[in-house]
């Protein structure tokens, strides 16, 4: 007796709820996994075949979700996984390598750019979050990659402006010797001196004042020096990364 057509849809009806409900299951592990920081558990998941790019209920990448909650060991399990698309972003248009950036996790920086993670972004990006947290290690990394130091957020704020904001005032002189443009203002008109102004930064004012004396008087002020071209000779102490 041949099934038919009907008898058919049923089945396959019940093959597809009981994939998506495996899936849904998946999801609420891998996710209750990484709030966990439970890097083994997820190791095992991964190599079980759950897909590493999974999302949460708000739809946040599950590395985007580590690293923003601070599961790094969990984040570090997931950048290692060949599956993970590294430049999903979350509804916010922030990326993995944008919340290391944000959290100062120079290795995994290292891991998402060498695996392709995008340095320069429209609108916010990684050098923006890091300028924002004063992470000096990682802004001299991104600077050192080709990071854009005067990047526009979308109303056109600058990590400088960041710094100057919300960072330190060793960042905010990290990114004036590295060639950052304290003339430009955003779609508020508002210059990194106004942002000084704005959040009573009196260190990050007076830097910035002493770099506006220097642009007047024609003098340039002191450039960092760029990193060093990576040696052809093999370096035993390759791995002292910068932390």
């Amino acid at each position: 007796m041949k099934p038919t057509s009907t008898f058919i849809g049923m089945l396959l009806a019940a093959v597809l709820a009981l994939v998506l409900a495996q899936g849904a299951q998946a999801q609420s592990q891998l996710v209750r996994a990484i709030k966990q920081d439970y890097a083994s558990g997820i190791e095992s998941m991964l190599a079980q075949g759950v897909d590493p790019n999974i999302k949460d209920e708000r739809g946040q990448p599950g590395i985007v979700m580590a690293l923003h909650e601070g599961s790094f060991q969990a984040a570090k399990v997931l950048v290692d996984s060949p599956k993970l698309n590294v430049n999903a972003t979350n509804e916010s248009g922030e990326n993995a390598l944008m919340m290391a950036a944000w959290a100062g996790q120079l290795d995994i920086a290292k891991k998402l750019v060498a695996k392709g993670a995008s340095i320069n972004k429209t609108g916010w990006t990684p050098l923006h979050y890091a300028a924002s947290k004063g992470r000096l290690e990682m802004i001299r990394y991104l600077l050192d990659q080709g990071a854009d130091i005067d990047a526009g957020s979308p109303n056109g704020t600058t990590p400088l402006m960041m710094a100057v904001g919300y960072g330190s005032p060793e960042s905010v002189k990290l990114l004036i010797e590295s060639g950052a443009d304290i003339t430009k203002r955003n779609q508020l008109e508002l210059s990194a001196l106004d942002f000084a102004k704005q959040y009573a930064r009196p260190d990050a004012a007076k830097l910035l004042t002493q770099a506006e004396q220097f642009r007047e008087q024609g003098r340039v002020w002191p450039r960092r020096a760029a990193a060093p071209a990576a040696s052809a000779a093999p370096a035993a102490s390759a791995a002292s990364a910068e932390q």
